[in-house]
């Protein structure tokens, strides 16, 4: 078995790169909490059973911490169903539509990048909803960040297209629905 030291020397040698893998997905202020739970875990596993790519490990450790902090930020932020009763009837309305309105607008955008090349949808989801820099996801990927421009580019173009046409495919069907009402 390892020594936890050579855990701890990796942990060292990687604990930048730990930072930037989760960068993207939580807040400044938690990312270092989130880097030093990680190489506890990796520790504790260290000391049930041998890890043999220690480096691997900790990423992969770091990034489902992380992915699991936001999901339980998000969901404390939810609002109760019973709250819902003490909100003004015409706030809840409104509100409710936004809702919907928003949810209707994020599920048009999942087609449209799901309608992507995968290169292209790989590059430009990674910019676009997880703001890493061009020279990162080139570095990440390992193509040129001039590849990387033109992806997000094509992306760009065929989203703005794809919602622009559900956009006035929306419009239509809300204008249909009003003549038959008369």
């Amino acid at each position: 078995m390892r020594t936890t030291s050579t855990l701890t020397e990796t942990f060292l040698k990687y604990r930048n790169r730990l930072r930037k893998a989760i960068s993207p997905i939580v807040s400044g202020d938690d990312i270092e909490d989130i880097v030093q739970e990680a190489f506890i875990k990796s520790y504790e596993a260290q000391l049930k059973q041998e890890i043999q790519y220690e480096r691997t490990y900790m990423l992969k450790t770091v990034r489902n911490l992380a992915i699991n902090h936001v999901k339980s930020a998000a969901s404390q932020h939810n609002l109760s169903v019973d709250n819902m009763d003490s909100l003004p009837h015409e706030l809840v309305g409104y509100s409710l539509d936004k809702h919907v309105e928003s949810k209707e607008r994020f599920i048009h955008f999942c087609r449209a990048t799901d309608s992507l090349s995968a290169d292209v949808k790989r590059v430009f989801l990674l910019k676009k909803v997880y703001g890493m820099k061009q020279k990162d996801i080139a570095d990440l990927i390992g193509i040129s960040e001039s590849t990387v421009e033109k992806h997000v580019a094509k992306g760009l173009l065929h989203c703005s297209r794809f919602l622009k046409e559900a956009s006035q495919n929306s419009s239509r069907e809300i204008a249909s629905k009003d003549i038959k009402k008369q």
